[in-house]
């Protein structure tokens, strides 16, 4: 009797169920979540695009709009599940980064620095402005500065009439003003006039009023409202006249014609420059400078060279030293080890800025504690001595760092096979033997990535030549501001004049491209031979 089989098909899968963030199906609060932030992202990326708008950056509103976009499709697809969660990631490294080092690059082929800041036109307007004096026949008016928030303007009493401006808002009448016996303004509707008493007593708000300049109207030629004291003004025109057609100024006092030159300055027939420029692009000019130029050849090569030899040193000092106390600690015969170790990461656990100040103070040569106690109260110049300086910053540096490589080999250490140093010791090897054949070489398998890390960290390391030397002392005669301790990366801000002098923005982006190369070639090169160690 035979029995008939029959083939049962399997129940079809039920389909996996829709996402809450793709349908208004229940309970759909995904989706309206969703859409709400779509809508307050697309409502901010609108008033960005504007704002670009406003200010005529094409290149900004281009970037805004394709990234608004991409964004509205991203989340509104239903193809694009990965890039919904790294989107946001790529739109902050593009920002962040990217933006950083191509604005970085497009500035290193321009002159764009102390003198050449800006567009033409921009350069035009300061030209104006650095050439204004007092206009012949101008009244002296009763003065009141005004404040808004961050915005200052001035108040004229002009026969009666008050009159308010700004410096993008040029005067005109106002209603509702109160004027006292003096002729002075004392209050206007919508504006805080600022007491004397705290115009003369805050230094910051007498500069910002002295440099404020109000149009007196929309033609600039009628000039602007000045004050040298805050209780009156006075009309101020320059004697530069502005040509747009030719793009041309004229000195109507002396006559001279400036006309635009290809290094984004005026310059007249007989040579003279005005000091207001733009900035152009100079091709490979700055990268040139670097080795060609003699204000800047000598001492960047000699800053160059401290700056490897600072890194090199940092590396091996501080490994080395964190190695040393590791192979002691890590002696199960050292009582009370982890305490010891404890005391030993200290300084790893302070801020390296605050360590730095705190080293300057103890290395002074006047009342430093370091000559009082250590050198009998000698006056030793560590800080102002090249080489000691030097000496001081490698020290202190070792102080700081050498914890970070106290924990590393230490837990390297640890981590060693216990068979093969128990077989070194039966074949007879002694402890040093084990060390340089065994442990060194183990050990630099772990820690060559991050020696590597540590040398390009200690190449741009700006906190402790900052904070301890500031990069000083200076070269002597030089004509630029560098100084015996400074690194490229401290190099490259006092040549930028963020700290005040003349600034060079292009030189210094130059500069920052170079360091860039020679960081990845020099971590490419060493990671190439760190690929050995791991044959061991």
């Amino acid at each position: 009797m035979s029995v008939g089989l029959q083939r049962v098909e399997p129940a079809p899968s039920p389909a996996p169920p829709e996402s809450h963030a793709r349908g208004w199906t229940a309970p759909g609060w995904g989706f309206v979540v969703k859409l709400l932030l779509m809508m307050v992202v697309n409502a901010a990326g609108v008033l960005a695009i504007l704002s670009a708008w406003n200010a005529g950056a094409w290149v900004i509103l281009g970037v805004l709009g394709a990234l608004l976009v991409a964004a509205d499709w991203v989340y509104f697809s239903r193809r694009a599940l990965p890039l919904k969660y790294l989107f946001p990631g790529l739109v902050f490294l593009a920002a962040f980064q990217m933006f950083t080092l191509v604005y970085t690059g497009y500035v290193a082929f321009t002159n764009y620095g102390t003198g050449h800041l800006g567009s033409m036109q921009q350069a035009v307007d300061a030209a104006l402005i650095q050439d204004e004096q007092r206009a012949e026949g101008s009244p002296t008016y009763p003065l009141a500065v005004l404040r808004e928030g961050d915005t200052l303007g001035f108040a004229i009493n002009d026969e009666g009439v008050v009159r308010v401006g700004t410096a993008e808002e040029p005067l005109e009448a106002v209603g509702g003003a109160v004027v006292d016996a003096d002729g002075a303004v004392t209050q206007v509707p919508g504006w805080e006039v600022v007491p004397r008493a705290q115009l003369f007593s805050d230094a910051a708000l007498q500069e910002r009023v002295v440099a404020l300049r109000v149009p007196v109207s929309d033609d600039a030629t009628e000039g602007s409202i000045r004050t040298r004291e805050g209780a009156t003004g006075a009309v101020y025109t320059s004697t530069l006249e502005w040509d747009p057609a030719a793009r041309t100024i004229t000195d109507t006092e002396t006559g001279a014609v400036y006309s635009p030159d290809d290094r984004g300055s005026f310059v007249s027939a007989d040579g003279d420059r005005l000091a207001a420029g733009w900035y152009v692009n100079v091709g490979f000019e700055n990268f040139a400078r670097a080795f060609t130029d003699d204000r800047y050849a000598g001492p960047l090569l000699r800053v160059a060279a401290w700056t490897f030899a600072f890194a090199i040193l940092t590396v091996l000092t501080s490994f080395g030293l964190g190695l040393l106390f590791a192979l002691v600690y890590n002696d199960p015969r050292v009582r009370g080890r982890k305490v010891l170790r404890t005391i030993f990461i200290l300084p790893y656990a302070f801020p390296a800025f605050m360590s730095a100040l705190l080293w300057r103070g103890m290395l002074n040569a006047e009342f430093g504690v370091v000559n009082d106690w250590f050198f009998l109260g000698a006056n030793i110049s560590w800080l102002t001595d090249p080489w000691l300086a030097k000496l001081a910053i490698l020290w202190v540096n070792l102080w700081l760092s050498y914890p970070y490589w106290f924990l590393v080999t230490t837990g390297a250490l640890q981590g060693l096979p216990g068979d093969v140093m128990e077989a070194a010791r039966v074949d007879g090897a002694g402890r040093w033997r084990q060390f340089r054949s065994i442990t060194l070489p183990l050990l630099l398998v772990a820690t060559a990535p991050l020696a590597i890390a540590s040398f390009a960290f200690n190449f741009n390391n700006f906190t402790i030549i900052y904070m301890l030397t500031d990069g000083g002392p200076a070269f002597p005669g030089a004509s630029v501001p560098l100084g015996a301790t400074d690194i490229l990366i401290s190099a490259i801000y006092q040549i930028s004049g963020v700290s005040g002098g003349r600034a060079d923005y292009g030189l210094a982006s130059a500069l920052s491209i170079i360091v860039f190369v020679v960081i990845g070639i020099v971590s490419a090169v060493a990671f190439r031979r760190t690929r050995k160690l791991e044959e061991i």
